[in-house]
């Protein structure tokens, strides 16, 4: 799909402001841009140690890829961007970004908000996270599967 933006999955740390910008500088013509940043936090109560993802390479960018055309289509982005890491992460760390650009506003934030519900529920990740009580998987949450009803 055309339009500024793309998909990346990587263990490396990136720079938001780096991201926003060289995002900006794509998408001409726009007129409103969303940007929205997941950060691990520390559900635990000081002791969280890590949180670790895990994806198939290949199979997550395809999906992420589908996901991102069909807002790029739904609301006639200029750009769309999704950026998520893998690997171990620890409290505070930026996991994941997303980044919308349109004409107007409302389809800026809804394509964000629907691809923000899509990562929080479908997208093809496994997270652990590490405490000093052991280890234990993510579980899915009823409300991040409820909110893809909206669209």
């Amino acid at each position: 799909m055309s339009g500024a933006g793309g998909v990346r999955v990587q263990r490396e740390a990136f720079d938001l402001g780096a991201e926003l910008e060289a995002f900006e500088a794509a998408t001409s013509g726009a007129g409103a841009m969303v940007s929205f940043t997941g950060i691990v936090r520390d559900d635990a109560g000081g002791r969280l140690d890590r949180m670790e993802i895990e994806h198939y390479p290949g199979m997550t960018e395809r999906a992420l890829e589908k996901i991102r055309a069909d807002a790029m289509k739904r609301w006639d982005l200029a750009g769309a961007l999704i950026v998520h890491r893998h690997g171990a992460l620890r409290p505070g760390e930026w996991i994941m970004m997303v980044a919308t650009a349109a004409r107007h506003r409302k389809a800026a934030f809804a394509a964000a908000e629907f691809l923000m519900d899509y990562l929080k529920s479908r997208a093809p990740f496994w997270k652990k996270e590490y405490t000093s009580d052991g280890a234990e998987w993510v579980a899915a949450k009823e409300e991040d599967e409820a909110a893809l009803t909206r669209w």
